[in-house]
């Protein structure tokens, strides 16, 4: 189960982070967002619009598989790690800055989801026990 877990939160944060960085690309490719006619058909027009919606699909569904075998509050938090890698692809792939407040967050998150996963497998251990 834990191979499933794992598995299953990589590929939501990978179609979060394919929706979230290609909806980016899109706008600044499709110009300043006008409500003309002409800058939908720009924006119906852009690929990486099409990247996004798999994505956002992708995502929903494996969020509703990941909710109904992982305990929520793990999942809750795990769910948060495409910041980071949104952030990530942003400064690799997107020319963005990063400041420290950012690597704050980041770190933050991550240090969150470990000691969530960590109680939730100390509570495992424990109800095993009994």
């Amino acid at each position: 189960m834990k191979k499933f877990y794992i598995i299953g939160f990589f590929a939501l944060m990978c179609c979060d982070t394919l929706a979230q960085c290609s909806i980016k690309i899109a706008s600044l490719h499709a110009g300043e967002m006008q409500f003309h006619f002409a800058w939908i058909v720009a924006l119906l027009h852009q690929t990486w619009l099409y990247f996004a919606i798999v994505g956002y699909i992708g995502s929903f569904f494996t969020w509703m598989t990941l909710l109904k075998h992982a305990p929520v509050g793990p999942a809750f938090a795990a769910s948060h790690i495409e910041k980071v890698s949104v952030l990530f692809v942003s400064v690799v792939w997107l020319g963005e800055r990063l400041s420290l407040l950012q690597i704050a967050g980041c770190v933050m998150i991550l240090v969150g989801i470990a000691l969530l996963g960590i109680q939730e497998t100390r509570e495992a251990h424990d109800q095993g026990e009994k």
